[in-house]
């Protein structure tokens, strides 16, 4: 898997993320994985699982260009989208069209980018407070909080 290059930053502040990176390559990973799902393989579940997938890296993507506190709710969405993976994946797994080798790199992929996802999130939150903090000092100093 690639890692994203040492440039400068980029206009979109998200592609320096990390994580973005990592769901970026999961999605495609995703995408030729099901891709060689049997022909009667349901749709519903080839679409779904890459659908999921995809949301991962659109989540941050999105919740990138807004302030903090909506960075971490859509980080939280790529959280979800993760969850949604796993479920595709052990259906797909207990269905035949993904073998138990392809399941275990899935998992370890989504596990982690929930790590890496719930560590973003602390760090935003940690952030956050401190910013609300010095917020609350600047603009209401008399005020006992």
């Amino acid at each position: 898997m690639n890692e994203p290059s040492n440039k400068q930053s980029t206009f979109f502040r998200f592609e320096d993320l990390r994580i973005y990176h990592k769901a970026l390559e999961y999605s495609i990973w995703v995408n030729n994985t099901a891709r060689d799902f049997a022909p009667e393989c349901d749709g519903d579940l080839t679409k779904g699982f890459c659908n999921s997938a995809r949301q991962i890296s659109l989540q941050i993507a999105e919740g990138s260009a807004r302030e903090k506190s909506f960075f971490i709710s859509h980080l939280r969405e790529a959280k979800s989208a993760i969850r949604s993976c796993v479920v595709y994946s052990t259906f797909a797994n207990k269905l035949g069209y993904l073998s138990d080798f392809d399941d275990e790199e899935s998992r370890n992929q989504l596990m982690e980018m929930t790590k890496m996802l719930g560590a973003l999130i602390t760090s935003l939150q940690k952030n956050l407070s401190g910013n609300q903090e010095q917020y609350e000092e600047e603009y209401y100093p008399a005020k006992n909080w």
